[in-house]
């Protein structure tokens, strides 16, 4: 079950690989995703020390959620992955100069989990192409729909 979708990923980026990565959270943030109140729109993927954090992700926290710790919305957050899915992410990064980029958080086994994707950039011409697609889809769908009656 989807929580959040990062759409701007899409539209910027063409994405050729995804993973999905468990997040290191606090008590407070389980909480306030639950309540749907994280977004993902200027968050990246980063790499350091050999693991991978993903920064900028503002979580807003909750009034009633904690009242013993002050809670940072936009700290940085360790993503856990198994070793060789990193080490083959950080080569395709370095080598290929491919892109890390948050695609949705959602929901597995009551867990959030983070899908991230290895994207490389969208020239103008590209974005133009991929929105006339878009439109003439959605044309022929309401063709479809306005047969069907």
């Amino acid at each position: 079950m989807s929580i959040i979708q990062n759409k701007k990923a899409f539209h910027e980026y063409f994405v050729e690989d995804k993973y999905e990565a468990g997040l290191m959270l606090e008590g407070w943030e389980v909480k306030a995703i639950r309540a749907g109140r994280a977004q993902l729109k200027e968050a990246y993927v980063t790499a350091k020390d050999g693991a991978l954090y993903l920064f900028g992700s503002h979580i807003s926290p909750l009034l009633n959620a904690s009242t013993h710790i002050h809670p940072d919305p936009v700290r940085t957050r360790k993503l856990l992955l198994h070793a060789a899915e990193i080490s083959k992410i950080l080569i395709k990064v370095q080598r290929a100069g491919y892109t890390v980029m948050p695609l949705d958080m959602h929901y597995k086994g009551g867990r959030v989990k983070l899908a991230i994707g290895l994207a490389k950039g969208k020239k103008l011409h590209d974005k133009r192409a991929t929105e006339k697609e878009k439109d003439s889809k959605r044309e022929v769908a309401q063709a479809m729909k306005k047969e069907r009656r």
